[in-house]
């Protein structure tokens, strides 16, 4: 009996480390990169460009995990971040600068973050905000295809979500299933936060490429959409490009990516 119940205890201590193991997926996903024609019209690169391999969060980035950034970072606790970094409504839908509540749950992506405090958040862990590229380049894979743009199902499918109301309380992070790259949400839950947001918006009056309260950059940038049939697209330049770095709003969170793979 002894040895009965040895034998059990071993195989259910070897089960429960397997099943802990096979969910413990990592926290990144790897991409291969490579050519890829964005829907925005680069004036510098209108064959497309080149993606280097890249590695992107799975998910974005929650308040659990956000609630332990402030707490190892009190400089970015609300009431204590720089003005000039974040507007008066960040993390206000928490219940505290280390308390999250009933309106913030664990699971949900983090929202209500300037681009400067996203941008943080990834430096302490040693990586860093993607690029509108990669991001697109990511966004661009449904669940079985790294490309699938060119399919009208998929559009609406993505469209339906933009017509939805943004004032319903927002779902746990990782209900989706994965895209082709195994990563998750990047359509459907919330905005993203890119690297280089500023560069989506070019003004056509020269004065105001040197005024930094607006955050305005030179980058070559998107003057129009090479595919003017993706609409989600230009929704999400649009709303990239009305935004400040120390903005903040409901349904902008972020996720972090690392060079490599």
């Amino acid at each position: 009996m002894r040895a009965l119940a040895a034998g059990m205890c071993v195989f259910a201590c070897l089960t429960a480390f397997a099943v802990a193991a096979g969910n413990a997926a990592p926290r990144y996903a790897g991409l291969p990169g490579g050519p890829f024609k964005s829907a925005l019209a680069y004036e510098d690169a209108k064959k497309g460009v080149r993606i280097a391999p890249f590695a992107l969060m799975r998910m974005p980035v929650t308040n659990g995990e956000f609630l332990a950034f402030v707490r190892a970072h009190p400089e970015w606790q609300r009431g204590r971040a720089p003005k000039v970094f974040v507007e008066e409504r960040y993390l206000a839908h928490w219940a505290g600068p280390t308390t999250l509540g009933a309106r913030a749950l664990p699971e949900q992506p983090v929202t209500w973050v300037s681009w400067f405090a996203a941008d943080a958040y990834c430096a302490s862990i040693d990586a860093r905000l993607p690029t509108w590229n990669e991001w697109e380049y990511a966004a661009a894979a449904d669940e079985t295809r790294r490309d699938a743009r060119k399919d009208p199902a998929w559009r609406e499918r993505i469209l339906a979500w933009y017509s939805r109301p943004s004032d319903t309380a927002l779902p746990r992070a990782g209900l989706q299933p994965p895209n082709a790259y195994g990563i998750q949400d990047l359509h459907g839950l919330v905005w993203e936060w890119t690297d280089d947001f500023g560069s989506l918006l070019v003004s056509g009056d020269n004065r105001n490429q040197g005024d930094a309260d607006k955050q305005k950059f030179c980058g070559a940038g998107a003057l129009s959409m090479d595919d003017r049939d993706n609409y989600a697209v230009l929704m999400r330049v649009a709303m990239l490009s009305s935004l400040d770095a120390h903005d903040a709003t409901a349904n902008m969170g972020f996720r972090c990516a690392r060079s490599g793979r």
